[in-house]
């Protein structure tokens, strides 16, 4: 073909000779990169290895600088310095504006935007049915409000965004009984019979005896209703639109929310004006060392165990506050050695203590834990879930272009088996 000093060989015969582009010009980058993915992907491709690669490093850099170029001139021409001639009547106005007499650009009206706005037009079309949106200035969102400012957005954000829901422990909720509500109103029978002593006469009887009677059974109709937790926040329509990693922070937080507060309403409701507490139930037993007893938070805890089962209801979990835990894990023998916990590097292993699972809360009070069968002895109805919403429609957020994040779920506690927790106390330390 002879020699081309102008053009670049896209490849060389076995002899050495060079093989130039059939058109007979320089190849496009596009045409030298297709040109060597073909030749790499060519298993019996038997020539220079190594200038091969050589000429795919110069390709893809002159691809990424073409891509660079490009890239500035494009930046290049969307700037425009103050005091620069107003664009030619061909080019596109930005929005909100309109030249004057003079071709200068000036803002529209609030008028003027609505009167032109493409919502506008379309809400017309459709028989003025519905409602639609058109962009004006608004005033100021009121205080407290998260804007954008609370979190500013930022570019490539590394390493990722704020995980949704934070890594809490196991909650005092999943140790009860779940169950669906159909409806608001919850009724149930809450067994009071009370020990099995009290009822239980079963006896050996001899041949033509007449037979023990047990009893009495005794029941309470407990009619409640299903309490509705929630909470909200406002929020500007920019950081809701324009930063993701704080909505999904926000929303999870409010997530959060709700369960801290479910597993106090577990223990502490007062069964009125809120969910039904295990600790406010009558009839749940308790267990406290005698007066004088120096007995440890170890033994105490095994000593109440024992109580649960003597009342005929196995206990398999034990909720109590992280301080009095924290005496039950630093718990020593005479020789200094833990008695819990075989190791303290094992600091991520399921939390148990005489074979009950351990959940650690501060809506128990320190000095005391709770004990029992939890999923025997009651069980929680939910009507729904966490549920998450957002809207304007609140008081005039519409006028300040903001929204509220509102976070709800609808639940409450049906203790039907009182006796199948205890309360502990436990002795004051010397």
């Amino acid at each position: 073909m002879g020699n081309l000093p102008h053009v670049r060989p896209v490849g060389r015969r076995k002899d050495g000779r060079p093989i130039y582009p059939i058109k007979g010009g320089a190849p496009t980058l596009l045409e030298q990169r297709d040109e060597i993915i073909a030749l790499l992907q060519d298993p019996n491709y038997d020539g220079d290895v190594a200038e091969l690669m050589q000429r795919a490093d110069t390709v893809a850099a002159a691809i990424e600088q073409a891509q660079q170029r490009d890239a500035r001139l494009r930046q290049l021409q969307g700037a425009m310095p103050p005091g620069d001639p107003q664009p030619q009547p061909n080019q596109r106005q930005q929005p909100g504006m309109q030249p004057d007499a003079n071709g200068n650009q000036h803002p529209l009206t609030v008028a003027e935007q609505f009167v032109r706005a493409e919502a506008l037009r379309m809400f017309r079309a459709n028989g003025c049915v519905g409602k639609f949106a058109v962009d004006f200035d608004h005033r100021a969102a009121p205080s407290g409000t998260v804007t954008t400012g609370t979190m500013l957005p930022q570019n490539n954000r590394q390493p990722g965004i704020i995980p949704n829901n934070p890594d809490f422990p196991l909650l005092i909720a999943n140790l009860l009984d779940r169950q669906t509500s159909d409806g608001n109103t919850l009724e149930y029978m809450r067994d009071t019979s009370g020990p099995q002593s009290s009822w239980n006469n079963a006896a050996v009887v001899a041949e033509g005896a007449d037979k023990p009677k047990s009893g009495p059974f005794t029941f309470d109709l407990i009619t409640t209703t299903l309490k509705t937790v929630a909470h909200w926040v406002p929020i500007t329509r920019q950081a809701a639109d324009d930063d993701g990693q704080l909505m999904g922070y926000i929303n999870g937080r409010l997530t959060y929310g709700l369960e801290y507060k479910l597993d106090r309403e577990i223990l502490t409701g007062n069964g009125t004006t809120q969910m039904q507490g295990i600790l406010t139930t009558a009839g749940i037993g308790a267990y406290q060392p005698p007066s004088g007893n120096t007995d440890s938070k170890l033994i105490t805890v095994r000593k109440a165990k024992t109580q649960g089962e003597l009342a005929l209801y196995p206990p398999d979990a034990i909720v109590m506050n992280p301080l009095d835990w924290q005496d039950i894990e630093l718990d020593t023998d005479a020789n200094g050695q833990f008695r819990v916990i075989t190791t303290v590097t094992d600091s991520g292993a399921p939390l148990r203590i005489w074979g009950l699972t351990v959940v650690t809360s501060v809506a128990m009070t320190a000095g005391t834990a709770l004990l029992g069968g939890f999923r025997m002895g009651a069980t929680l109805w939910e009507r729904q879930g966490v549920t998450i919403l957002m809207t304007d429609s609140h008081a005039d957020f519409f006028l300040a272009n903001t929204l509220v994040v509102l976070a709800e779920r609808r639940a409450n506690v049906a203790v039907h088996t009182p006796a199948a927790f205890v309360k502990i106390t436990f002795a004051a330390l010397p």
